[in-house]
């Protein structure tokens, strides 16, 4: 068997982003991010209006009544979704290198990480990959919660705080932990 530190698992200098990974020209991406810095985060918490103006402009699809905070963290607005009277909470990352869908009546809580990315660790060129993740509606992810490439929480259910959800979550459950199982029912009558 081969020693460990013989065997080369990772190397960096091998990695290339896949093409049209990010959407848009490296241009446009900058001037996002750019955008962002300067006429996003640093706005008043009142200015909900000003960022779903701002997040449209930038080819994101914002229904009527959504309020995102100004700390919320989106990488390629083009590639998010979120439905109407829907809340982004403070220090929500959207890392949107792959679609995400969040439906309306849906709030995800401050501290967030709902990632579509992440990397092959079992190549050593380490590529990246990336999976859709919705949220459907009515749903509300808890405070501090990390959500998988790939993962569809569904309608209504509940994500408790700091759960981390690396595979689907029924409609109407509630789930938590680390990783996230399935604690009970959101449901009047106990139906999962």
């Amino acid at each position: 068997m081969p020693d460990a530190d013989s065997v080369r698992v990772q190397d960096l200098s091998r990695y290339a982003n896949p093409k049209g990974l990010r959407g848009r020209s490296a241009l446009f991406v900058q001037l996002w991010w750019v955008v962002e810095a300067l006429l996003v985060r640093p706005t008043p918490q009142v200015f909900f209006a000003w960022r779903r103006l701002i997040l449209r402009l930038f080819g994101a699809k914002i229904g009527p009544g959504v309020l995102i905070r100004p700390s919320v963290r989106i990488v390629y607005p083009w590639k998010v979704s979120i439905g109407a009277n829907s809340w982004i909470g403070d220090d929500v990352h959207l890392y949107s290198l792959g679609e995400i869908e969040i439906g309306q009546d849906v709030v995800v809580s401050q501290g967030t990480y709902v990632c579509t990315g992440s990397h092959d660790h079992r190549s050593p060129d380490f590529p990246i990959f990336v999976r859709p993740i919705v949220i459907e509606p009515e749903a509300w992810v808890a405070a501090q919660c990390f959500i998988a490439p790939g993962v569809r929480i569904g309608r209504g259910a509940v994500v408790q705080a700091r759960a981390v959800v690396m595979g689907d979550v029924s409609a109407g459950t509630i789930v938590g932990g680390h990783p996230a199982a399935v604690i009970g029912s959101r449901l009047p009558d106990g139906r999962p």
